[in-house]
């Protein structure tokens, strides 16, 4: 190569921009012994990832304060009454995370219900003796949303260099969903090992059929439980919110006396842990 010859540089393209740009992230995935701390990052960072949003987590932090001083405030004019505007504060800080996890949910059902189509197309496209980034490709482009987004994620990938494991190793994370899982294990150890593609994706389909079915009976079958977990679950704040709004120094009356802050604790305490059990129940529950 001569001395004098100089190369090109490589100028950003505006196609690549959404790909390429950093994600904000609170916690490190790689780190396991990061702690509670940690955990709680990087739950609250699957969150923002799984719920399709698009925000990131200091937009979400920004929303939960901005909900809490709205919340706190207004309580605060109309009784002006501390105890009363931090605990509606409270409340006010947890309906962001909870629009938030009602949005998960639907998009992760959605996602489920269209995941057997999916599968039916790519088969069809196997058939055809195209390779699989091409088919993967296909599918990606036909696909809707939610569903279809994550697909072309995985596409771009592909075509920007990586390969098909490392291409598709995000989308369980992304998505929520562990059938997702048997998707990609099927699609590379085929790509390493080979064997009747079509086969195995129609009875991956046939499989996620009688799955979304065997769900749907037991949200059904479960419904009025989980109802009534709900309802346990809210009715204490509820309560007490109702008896602050009426009288507006029950709450201090209450806090005056040493049994009172016990016995408040307590309740706190006990609400909290059951919260943990029942939101892990319903979570295990419908895990897609």
């Amino acid at each position: 190569m001569s001395a004098g010859l100089t190369m090109k540089p490589i100028e950003p393209l505006n196609d690549f921009a959404s790909i390429l740009r950093d994600q904000q992230t609170f916690g490190d995935r790689n780190n396991d012994d990061g702690g509670l701390s940690n955990t709680l990052n990087n739950e609250f960072d699957k969150l923002m990832i799984q719920s399709g949003l698009d925000i990131g987590p200091g937009v979400m932090l920004f929303f939960c304060l901005f909900a809490s001083i709205l919340a706190g405030g207004i309580m605060f004019v109309f009784q002006e009454n501390p105890l009363t505007a931090a605990m509606l504060g409270a409340v006010g800080a947890a309906a962001p995370i909870l629009i938030a996890l009602v949005a998960r949910q639907r998009r992760q059902q959605k996602m489920m219900q269209q995941l057997p189509g999916m599968i039916d197309e790519l088969a069809r496209a196997a058939k055809t003796g195209r390779s699989i980034q091409q088919c993967w490709e296909i599918v990606a482009n036909d696909t809707q949303i939610p569903l279809g987004d994550e697909l072309k994620t995985c596409s771009n990938r592909m075509r920007m260099g990586e390969d098909l494991a490392s291409s598709l190793q995000e989308l369980p994370y992304r998505t929520g969903i562990v059938t997702l899982n048997i998707l990609v294990t099927a699609l590379s150890v085929h790509q390493q090992t080979g064997g009747d593609l079509v086969r195995v994706l129609e009875r991956l389909s046939q499989t996620i059929r009688d799955r979304l079915l065997f769900l749907g009976r037991l949200r059904a079958a479960t419904a009025g439980s989980r109802l009534t977990a709900v309802l346990m679950l809210g009715l204490p704040v509820f309560i007490i919110l109702f008896f602050s709004a009426r009288d507006p120094e029950y709450f201090p009356k209450l806090m005056a006396s040493r049994m009172g802050q016990n016995v408040t604790l307590i309740g706190v305490g006990l609400q909290i842990v059951g919260t943990i059990i029942i939101s892990n129940i319903l979570r295990n529950s419908q895990r897609s």
